[in-house]
């Protein structure tokens, strides 16, 4: 069937959809009313909490609903053409010429029985992989960052971490000429180099030529801010407000969507000083809507008529929508955000002596990897992956160390080590001077009670055969001692610490969002009262606001019982939220480390500077250059000689950097980098704009190169 873009230019056109789920009590419409267009040349982001209806209006715009799903009212063109009309093989052609979909959970979207290499040349080829589709598919792995194409191909998706998954789902949408791409948290997982690279690329492929368009399903919010030319505000499966991107950020004329900006940890905002503002109450659910205005519940400026009488979705200006009856107090300016810090950041102080809780001394974690048969009969020895290369770190009494660093730089590997899921190779670990035994089996039981881990998906730290109320009971009963009736007491207290009803505890975790989720996972890493907690990406898929929610319980959490915790996060808007000190590590080994401060204002090391450089802003940065370090991330397996960052680094010195070790520099108040160049040169490199550090006016030798892109 040939097709055609629409003189307007739209690629896809939402008419007053509205989808719906059928149950035994009936209906269930999860989007009501939504209208929506992406044209040739736009990214459009579609932003709201969980149970808002993304991801329903994305795959009813693909006609790929689960089943039980089904588009009620209105309709979907693509290309100018009816979804709804096309024939099963039509539909089937449309998907594999015209459309690209990048879904959320990349795990569940690769075949767990078939290699990395395999599965990618099979959709590039449409069919069994050809030679020049596996040779397309190395390329596609390289284009999107994943260091040692090779091996990844060879591998399966289990043996990738999330983020490697995630990027191999991107690599499969980048193949081809497709008309429009849909991206369903396409950069959860992913560190913020890497999404700074995987954002440049889908920002090109959407300008080349061809005319081609993206939805983009996000909660970060910076990264919508980023890519995004317009955004559409959903809420309860309406459509409360739609702007461009700029205008929507600076001046939001809903309420949900001031809320929603509120819950955002940005530079200022500290747990101790400036807490986060998450949005009181939750969505509510399909069965229960409120019968006027969806918000109104929860809603700061709600008056009688929202909660009485629907409000209209009106033009308060050129490209500008909004459902709300208050929208012109808004603009007014009727919600203010807190007070902004004043003046500049203060000098870093000496951090007062303090009991040393967790002592980590020169951990080295070493995997070999299997010879081949070709390696065997060469007699090349066994190849060793150096994922955790000799770190040192001091966690004091009730604070909080941030670890950060980009995927593969072995942040997981050492929280495994310290707490005891993966043997050391060398080294040592001591909690309050008592050594840690490598593997958690040789651990004493009351050991094992002192240091806790929540991991990075709840759904997968939860047994999903116990209700919540018998996976906290189980932790108190065999690591506290107690009595299954004080154990059921207990969890009923934990339960309201991290805000929940204790009627949760009949429930099981598939009956829990993913919030709720992650609270029962806080609550059972606390339940046997530990000294350390190890945050693993605990919040990286979290909504805005339950992520605000969440972080402000750690912090209460913290206060109350004087819990420390070593944080591991790829967001440094958290780090800079809860942490008291920050290591950054690459390639298994500390670069800088420091109080979060001295740190991240201003970065010295190169590495932290890129890694702060590549953060999307809020609102969105001027049009500009932008710095980007080029080259792959080195594989583990083969670690550069003298500084390990020397590959990639905008500073690169010559023979010094590639053949000798640098030096740890310190720079005073625990303040100490790792790097060949003194800190005063390394400061006086730095972008002359404060708020951007960046490197983009440094002319790098060849090889070690970093871009200057712009924003169309």
């Amino acid at each position: 069937m040939a097709v055609s873009v629409p003189e307007d230019g739209a690629i896809l056109e939402i008419e007053n959809l509205t989808v719906g789920y059928r149950t035994p009590a009936g209906w269930r419409d999860a989007v009501r009313e939504v209208s929506l267009s992406a044209r040739r040349g736009e990214t459009v982001g579609v932003v709201g909490e969980s149970g808002s209806g993304k991801s329903t209006l994305a795959l009813a715009a693909l006609r790929y609903l689960a089943e039980g799903g089904a588009v009620r009212a209105g309709r979907v063109r693509l290309r100018g053409v009816d979804v709804a009309t096309l024939s099963p093989a039509a539909l089937r052609r449309l998907w594999a010429r015209d459309v690209r979909l990048v879904p959320q959970n990349p795990l569940a979207a690769l075949n767990p029985a078939i290699r990395v290499g395999a599965q990618l040349a099979e959709a590039i080829s449409a069919g069994p992989p050809t030679p020049a589709a596996r040779a397309l598919a190395l390329e596609l792995l390289e284009r999107v960052r994943l260091a040692d194409p090779q091996r990844v191909a060879r591998a399966y998706p289990h043996e990738l971490s999330g983020g490697m998954q995630q990027r191999v789902l991107l690599a499969m949408a980048l193949h081809g000429d497709p008309a429009l791409l849909v991206l369903d948290e396409p950069t959860t997982s992913l560190d913020v180099t890497t999404e700074a690279a995987i954002l440049d690329l889908l920002e090109d492929l959407v300008a080349a030529p061809g005319g081609r368009a993206a939805l983009m399903i996000s909660h970060n919010l910076g990264v919508v801010a980023r890519v995004c030319d317009r955004v559409a505000v959903l809420y309860a499966g309406e459509l409360v407000e739609e702007a461009p991107a700029g205008a929507l950020f600076a001046t939001p004329l809903h309420p949900y969507t001031f809320a929603l900006l509120e819950s955002l940890p940005r530079p200022g905002s500290r747990h101790d000083t400036r807490p986060l503002r998450p949005i009181p109450g939750a969505i509510p659910r399909l069965d229960a809507l409120p019968p006027a205005c969806v918000f109104a519940p929860r809603c700061p400026l709600a008056v009688g008529r929202c909660r009485h009488e629907r409000p209209p979705l009106e033009m308060p200006a050129v490209n500008r929508r909004v459902r709300c009856w208050r929208w012109r107090d808004m603009m007014a300016g009727a919600l203010q955000s807190g007070p902004s810090p004043q003046g500049v950041q203060p000098a870093p102080v000496a951090p007062e002596p303090q009991e040393t809780l967790l002592r980590v001394m020169g951990v080295t974690k070493h995997i070999p990897l299997r010879r081949s048969v070709a390696d065997l009969l060469a007699g090349r020895p066994a190849q060793v992956i150096r994922a955790v290369d000799g770190v040192d770190l001091v966690v004091g009494r009730g604070r909080t160390l941030g670890v950060v660093g980009e995927s593969g730089s072995g942040k997981t590997t050492l929280a495994r080590c310290i707490v005891g899921l993966a043997e050391r190779s060398d080294g040592s670990i001591q909690l309050l001077d008592m050594p840690l035994a490598p593997g958690i089996e040789e651990r004493a039981p009351e050991l094992l009670r002192r240091i806790q881990m929540v991991f990075q998906n709840p759904q997968e730290a939860l047994n999903p055969f116990l209700t919540v109320g018998e996976a906290l009971r189980r932790p108190l009963m065999r690591l506290a001692g107690l009595s299954r009736e004080e154990a059921g007491r207990r969890a009923e207290r934990l339960l309201d610490a991290v805000k929940l009803d204790p009627g949760f505890a009949s429930r099981f975790p598939a009956q829990l969002s993913g919030g709720e989720r992650q609270r029962v996972a806080i609550a059972r890493a606390f339940a046997a009262a530990p000294d350390l907690v190890l945050l693993d990406e605990s919040v990286s898929a979290l909504d805005v606001s339950v992520q605000a929610a969440v972080l402000n319980l750690l912090s209460d959490l913290r206060r109350r019982d004087g819990t420390a915790y070593l944080l591991i996060t790829h967001d440094v808007g958290v780090v800079r939220y809860l942490a008291d000190d920050v290591a950054v590590i690459y390639l298994g080994q500390v670069q800088e480390e420091g109080p979060v401060d001295a740190v991240l204002a201003p970065p010295y090391h190169p590495y932290t500077e890129a890694l702060l450089a590549a953060i999307p802003e809020l609102p969105p940065a001027r049009p500009g250059p932008r710095v980007r370090l080029e080259g792959e991330v080195p594989s583990p397996a083969a670690v550069p000689s003298g500084c390990r960052f020397h590959t990639r680094c905008p500073r690169f010195l010559g023979a010094v950097c590639v053949e000798q070790e640098p030096p740890y520099q310190d720079l005073g108040t625990g303040h100490r980098i790792r790097c060949h160049i003194p800190p005063d040169e390394l400061l006086e490199m730095q972008s002359p704009t404060p708020s951007a550090p960046g490197i983009e006016n440094q002319e790098p030798p060849h090889g070690h190169a970093v871009s200057a892109s712009h924003r169309r």
